[in-house]
């Protein structure tokens, strides 16, 4: 029994592909999440997925961090990358990050279960009209993607503060934690990332997707 996993904020969505995928597969199953720490959950829990739907801007998937981290952590899982936005070089960055397929949410759903066969026979799939604009992510971003890779969801989300110029007491009341565990975390990401500044660390993570 194939197992699917649908990793997408928007419960309207998940229910849609589900019921458009579920005459297309016998007997499938579905597992879903709804941010990214649900769906590294889910693949902890559910050992046998045999492939995952991801959304690229769901809560904790920013600046690629999704994918970067799904596809880290979780290299056997074959991963589609399914988004709002289909630019070519939006494409060009999740496959450079390890997803085996993107498709745009506005695609037919005989596109997406194209997809869904050719990556789970080993292939990777992006639509065919975009192929030919598809370029590969540069050696700086892959470096850094497996740099950001290393961090723990949390400090990613200290970092996306940080990008938006918060200070450690700021953070610690939207995340609802102590100045001191912000300042824990600040370190921990300076080290992953290799900088000594916040600045150094927003611009580098800025360069993920510096070319979109």
């Amino acid at each position: 029994m194939p197992k699917f996993l649908i990793a997408d904020d928007h419960p309207l969505f998940r229910e849609a592909l589900k019921g458009a995928l579920s005459p297309l597969y016998k007997e499938v199953a579905f597992v879903e999440s709804d941010a990214l720490q649900t769906t590294l959950d889910s693949i902890e829990t559910c050992a046998d997925i045999d492939i995952i739907l991801l959304d690229l801007s769901m809560p904790g998937c920013e600046n690629f961090y999704g994918v970067i981290r799904v596809c880290g952590d979780f290299p056997d899982v074959p991963v589609i990358v399914i988004s709002a936005s289909d630019h070519p070089k939006v494409i060009s960055q999740a496959i450079g990050y390890g997803a085996k397929g993107f498709v745009s949410k506005s695609a037919a759903i005989s596109s997406i279960a194209e997809a869904i066969d050719t990556v789970l026979n080993g292939g990777t799939w992006v639509p065919e009209e975009l192929k030919s604009q598809i370029d590969s992510i540069s050696s700086e971003q892959q470096e850094i993607a497996l740099k950001v890779a290393e961090l723990t969801p949390k400090q990613f989300q200290v970092l996306n503060y940080l990008q938006e110029g918060l200070l450690n007491k700021q953070i610690a009341y939207d995340m609802d934690v102590t100045e001191a565990t912000v300042k824990a975390h600040t370190s921990a990401i300076f080290k992953k990332l290799k900088v000594n500044t916040r600045t150094q660390a927003v611009l580098l993570v800025e360069k993920l997707q510096s070319n979109i």
